[in-house]
């Protein structure tokens, strides 16, 4: 298992801390992953951070697919593999349609169909095999029909990439969407993933995601990274350094997207908890988030994240040693000395 950070939204915020990076990058932190929403792209940390490393990968978790067409996010990934000499991770996902339809201003649709449709463009443009062909629900290239020139035509990506596979990685919730990052990703990128429900919640998807993938050894190879919050701290301090999960995790359940589809929501009363599931949505969305977030379960908490004492988290720590997850990345603040203790564990 590895052990990787994530700035997450606020890839400016930390890139003044050069030292940081330089002392993870030399204990061995797998990856530095980023992420946007209608803020800070995902993009332009990573070039800077590749550049302030030497052997940390850099991750986009995630690129938001409506923002970019698939020629654009394959450039994009081309350049920052090449800038950093073959440590990209693409990650992908679709968003909500709150974000998608109300920022970025194009259709949600169907996004399974949707991102099926475009890993394979990206894939296909990075791979280099000729020129790029294909016509599909959403993206039509060469675009013809009505209000078009009629002079498009195909094209091959001009660079050669420094690889001609670049690893991609999907952030889903849905039991359907994670069948499909298990067929078609290299990775997959769960948020608020239990060590000892998720396996148990998603294994039926992943599977069928597998078989249907056709690739051999699948399972051996496909990575699980997940976002957690961790911190060493005195047992006094514990209920402060938790704030931070019980803040965003509120958030995701009883904010994040509409009230009619929230996968989040759908997760937490897969967690067992329908019975405060709506009481603790309707109070979020009238404005109470506090009287919410008191609600959130202190035990599911504990179970979400790595905070506590040493001894605490070497404890919460075999448990994820038994889960399916490959590499733990351990979301703002980053404290080296908690990351430095966490990677001497694994």
């Amino acid at each position: 298992m590895d052990i990787s950070i994530n700035v997450g939204y606020f890839g400016p915020h930390i890139s003044a801390d050069k030292d940081l990076f330089k002392k993870l990058d030399d204990i061995g932190v797998s990856c530095v992953w980023t992420a946007e929403a209608y803020g800070y792209d995902a993009v332009t940390p990573l070039a800077y951070f590749s550049a302030l490393t030497t052997n940390m990968k850099i991750g986009s978790g995630i690129m938001q697919i409506p923002a970019r067409t698939p020629a654009m996010t394959a450039m994009t990934a081309v350049t920052l593999d090449q800038l950093s000499q073959g440590r990209f991770r693409l990650g992908l996902g679709v968003s909500g349609p709150q974000v998608v339809e109300g920022w970025h201003g194009v259709l949600y649709g169907k996004p399974l169909a949707k991102t099926r449709e475009y890993v394979e463009l990206v894939r296909n443009i990075i791979k280099r095999d000729g020129k790029v062909e294909h016509h599909g629900e959403y993206y039509d290239l060469p675009l013809s029909g009505d209000g078009t020139t009629g002079l498009g035509k195909p094209l091959k990506l001009i660079e050669q990439p420094l690889r001609d596979e670049i690893p991609i990685y999907l952030a889903a919730v849905g039991l359907k969407n994670v069948e499909l990052t298990a067929e078609i990703a290299d990775g997959w990128l769960p948020f608020m993933y239990s060590p000892t429900k998720g396996e148990e919640i998603y294994k039926n998807s992943l599977e069928s995601g597998f078989s249907k993938s056709g690739v051999t050894e699948k399972k051996e190879k496909f990575e699980i990274v997940t976002t957690v919050f961790g911190r060493v701290c005195e047992e006094n301090e514990i209920d402060e350094y938790l704030y931070p999960a019980r803040n965003i995790y509120t958030l995701y359940v009883g904010g994040m997207g509409a009230k009619s589809k929230n996968f989040y929501y759908n997760l937490f009363c897969e967690y067992g908890y329908e019975d405060i599931a709506d009481e603790l949505q309707n109070l979020y969305l009238s404005g109470k988030k506090k009287e919410s977030e008191q609600l959130f379960p202190r035990e599911l908490l504990d179970e979400l994240t790595l905070v506590g004492t040493k001894k605490d988290i070497e404890k919460k720590l075999e448990k994820w040693k038994d889960s399916n997850i490959t590499e733990i990345s351990l979301s703002l603040p980053i404290d080296f000395e908690t990351v430095k203790f966490i990677k001497e564990l694994l």
